[in-house]
């Protein structure tokens, strides 16, 4: 996976950096009696860059919210340590063994509790959840503030989809959004199909996600995740993203959204919004209908709301092509959506 040009940037910065500071150790000791060759320098800090170079790579998947994470746990181990050479084990150990080896022996007892409990502290903080942080610490959590939301992770599909930018430019969502890069490359994917409609999925969703980028009111950013490893799901990895940053799912699939909220992943289903923003439809209301065509029977017409849901009113094949108001007399709810049937009012 290739990493960003910033990245990129920084790292031949560092390089180049450790090779001017070798440079410079070298003609430094020019003065003195032990004098270093300036390739050596060169060389030294060439080595010093790679490794640091070679930890970077190691941390590639390693976030700023699991340092801070790490750091609050190692800072809890070494105060347990702390306490408990505060009992007189110094002392102890003097009676024990005497007071000639017991320093070094109290030294190496001190160095192995603080190294043991600052490794026990830091792995309990990164298998911790953020509510067991709020549970020992009240009042605070480590995650985004309530002003600037959650952040939500966007599938391919809800990409493609075309209704995410809307509903952030309308308010009704609040938070970042952020788009794994497998997700990106599984659009890329699409788009290079032979099939026309995945292809037409895949394009759409690399224009729906450039434009949301291009907009100033949209915040969304490109997660640089590992790529999908061989026998693991897309969806499985879109959960760990999701999960490591404490972030909401955005999704069209049903069976996605189930799975997500057994883990205790908190979801938008696209569908869900829409099946709740329907206006409810109710038995003896009264509507302005524009009839379009004529239905299964030949004495039906068809019309259809804003919406989309469909209603069938009987009695008014004659009226296709007109304007007139309807009266609901009962509806029905099929597996492709909400039907409806009306007659014409008067």
């Amino acid at each position: 996976m290739a990493s960003p040009a910033s990245v990129n940037v920084a790292r031949l910065t560092y390089l180049l950096v450790c090779e001017l500071a070798g440079v410079a150790i070298a003609l430094s000791t020019r003065a003195s009696g032990f004098e270093v060759p300036v390739w050596a320098g060169v060389i030294g800090g060439m080595l010093v860059a790679g490794f640091f170079l070679l930890v970077e790579t190691l941390m590639k998947g390693f976030t700023l919210r699991g340092f801070s994470t790490a750091t609050f746990g190692l800072l809890v181990g070494v105060f347990c340590a702390w306490l408990l050479t505060r009992v007189g084990f110094g002392e102890l150990v003097a009676v024990s063994i005497g007071d000639e080896a017991a320093e070094v022996v109290t030294l190496a007892v001190e160095v192995g509790l603080f190294a043991s409990f600052g490794f026990l502290g830091t792995v309990l903080a990164l298998r911790s959840s953020r509510d067991d942080f709020a549970f020992i610490i009240p009042y605070v959590r480590f995650r985004q503030d309530a002003v600037t939301g959650q952040p939500v992770v966007l599938d391919p599909e809800t990409i493609a989809d075309g209704r995410v930018a809307q509903i952030v430019r309308s308010g009704f969502l609040v938070g970042r959004l952020v788009v794994p890069r497998f997700a990106l490359d599984e659009l890329q994917a699409l788009a290079r199909s032979a099939s026309p409609g995945e292809k037409s999925r895949g394009e759409r969703g690399l224009e729906q996600l450039e434009q949301m980028q291009a907009d100033s009111s949209i915040d969304v950013n490109v997660h640089e995740s590992n790529e999908v490893a061989e026998g693991e799901t897309m969806e499985s990895r879109l959960m760990q993203v999701a999960v490591l940053l404490g972030a909401r799912i955005m999704t069209t699939d049903e069976n996605v959204a189930k799975v997500a909220r057994l883990r205790g992943i908190e979801v938008l289903n696209l569908h869900e919004l829409g099946d709740a923003l329907r206006p409810a439809v109710v038995v003896g209301e009264r509507i302005r209908l524009a009839l379009v065509r004529s239905g299964k029977e030949d004495h039906q017409a068809v019309g259809y709301l804003p919406d989309g849901t469909m209603i069938v009113v009987n009695n008014a094949a004659g009226k296709i092509g007109e304007t007139r108001d309807v009266r609901v007399i009962s509806t029905l709810q099929t597996s492709g959506g909400r039907m409806v049937f009306a007659e014409l009012a008067g």
